[in-house]
């Protein structure tokens, strides 16, 4: 284990916070048998860590065409992009146990027009890197290209959401200083 702060900000005692936030830490403490740094760095600010988790879960944890594995293949490739490590190494162990895949995490943020992923899910990460760094040239041959590859035009809008999503949070996570959890770097390897 590091003894490097996981924030430039205070991070707060579980025990003095708001009760709901308290009860949410403890519960992904039990499941996962740590506590993501993330949820300590952005408990310094209740009220945003309310709004944050709830258009987190809204965006990740919904049903749909997009399969959870893919959700997190965007969120790597673009914090990737955006050069978050918390985002990188956190999210690639989840995509790591999502896709039951030890490499593809790697792969994807290293280069995901290289990795072992479908035409459909390089169209998909074509575009979630297009919304991240460039939404401005967003136009309508990107929706008939990703209508070609079998996306609605819900998927089309949680592709986008999750890009843009996720950059806010890249963002944050680089000027808090984000430390990923030591845990992260060996889930789902083996």
């Amino acid at each position: 284990m590091t003894s490097h702060p996981i924030s430039r900000f205070p991070v707060p005692r579980i025990e003095d916070l708001p009760a709901d936030i308290a009860e949410r830490i403890l519960a992904v403490q039990e499941k996962s048998g740590f506590i993501p740094n993330v949820f300590l760095v952005l408990a310094h600010r209740p009220d945003e860590f309310r709004a944050f988790f709830a258009y987190h879960d809204a965006l990740m944890d919904k049903p749909g065409n997009l399969t959870k594995a893919e959700r997190e293949m965007i969120v790597v490739a673009t914090s990737n992009a955006n050069q978050c490590q918390y985002c990188v190494v956190a999210h690639g162990a989840i995509l790591r146990i999502r896709a039951k895949d030890p490499l593809i995490a790697d792969q994807v943020a290293i280069n995901y027009r290289k990795a072992d992923i479908t035409p459909r899910q390089k169209a998909m990460l074509d575009f979630a890197m297009k919304v991240s760094a460039r939404a401005y040239e967003v136009g309508d041959d990107d929706m008939e290209t990703l209508k070609a590859h079998g996306f609605s035009e819900d998927d089309i809008w949680d592709i986008s959401a999750i890009a843009a999503f996720f950059g806010m949070s890249n963002r944050l996570a680089n000027v808090t200083s984000m430390r990923p959890n030591d845990e992260f770097y060996t889930l789902g390897r083996s």
